[in-house]
């Protein structure tokens, strides 16, 4: 791996922000691709959206990181917060600030807040993936060693070496990004059936923070508990716990208020098998 790619001249051009700024791009491109696919018209937005989204990400994320995870050292450094370079930014924060930047936008705009979620929410969590490929380059967001002679190990100029020596470390960060691919099919595969408005983005807040929690015993950037659990545990598992419970009752009001739909769709699923059936009893008597 290589933190910097290559230099114009003094200016070291780093593979931690060619890479962040991959995300934000792809990510970008896959929402405009969903969007004009919706029809609605919110494609146009994408441009302005993603730009506005992935600032307040960028700040949450470094601020989550900073607070929750290493005040510890940044209060005696205050100067490095904007150092983002170094490492340390926190997907929790950046996705928190993110949605509020995005609510705001969506409100300024006139655009239903939760379709224009639903939509989005596959090329989020792409995003994060390609994000994870940034901290495998910067050689943060690693993991705890593994105690054995397998496992990654980082250059002397990352804070992962300097936290851990040349000890072999769990691949965290390829893992996560691993998982948020699958974590991408899933979020399409549930958006192409009936559903109710939100549910997608729930379904995704509740899918990766559930990866995340698991993720977390094998992190090794940072070792803060709160009764027993790390803070993105702690995080993770109350965005668990309320996304189900608003996942529940996005489908119940759904069902409440659209029972007309519901009815349609039994009523073709019923009239589909009779024709199936229709079918097969004409061919037997031929």
């Amino acid at each position: 791996m290589h933190q910097y790619l290559f230099y114009i001249g003094d200016f070291p051009i780093r593979a931690y922000g060619l890479l962040l700024a991959t995300a934000i791009i792809c990510g970008a491109i896959v929402a405009y691709y969903l969007l004009k696919k919706d029809g609605r018209g919110w494609h146009t937005h994408v441009v302005d959206f993603a730009i506005t989204v992935a600032i307040a990400g960028l700040i949450g994320a470094r601020l989550w990181d900073v607070f929750f995870f290493d005040w510890a050292y940044y209060k005696d450094h205050l100067l490095e917060i904007p150092f983002v370079w170094q490492g340390g930014m926190a997907i929790q924060g950046g996705v928190v600030l993110g949605t509020i930047a995005g609510v705001i936008y969506t409100k300024k705009h006139n655009i239903d807040t939760w379709a224009f979620a639903d939509v989005f929410a596959p090329a989020l969590i792409l995003a994060q993936s390609i994000g994870r490929m940034a901290n495998l380059m910067n050689g943060d967001a690693f993991g705890n060693p593994t105690g054995g002679n397998f496992g990654i190990l980082y250059p002397e100029s990352t804070l992962a070496y300097r936290t851990y020596g040349n000890q072999p470390l769990w691949p965290a960060e390829v893992w996560e990004g691993q998982i948020d691919i699958l974590i991408f099919v899933a979020l399409l595969l549930f958006s192409s059936f009936r559903h109710a408005k939100g549910q997608v983005f729930v379904l995704y807040a509740i899918l990766y923070s559930g990866a995340r929690f698991c993720l977390e015993f094998i992190r090794g950037d940072y070792v803060n508990l709160t009764m027993g659990l790390k803070s993105a545990q702690m995080t993770s598992l109350i965005v668990m716990v309320i996304g189900v419970i608003i996942f529940l009752y996005l489908g119940y009001l759904d069902r409440k208020n659209n029972p007309v739909a519901d009815s349609i769709d039994e009523s073709s699923e019923t009239t589909e098998v009779a024709q199936n059936n229709s079918k097969k009893v004409h061919k037997k008597r031929k």
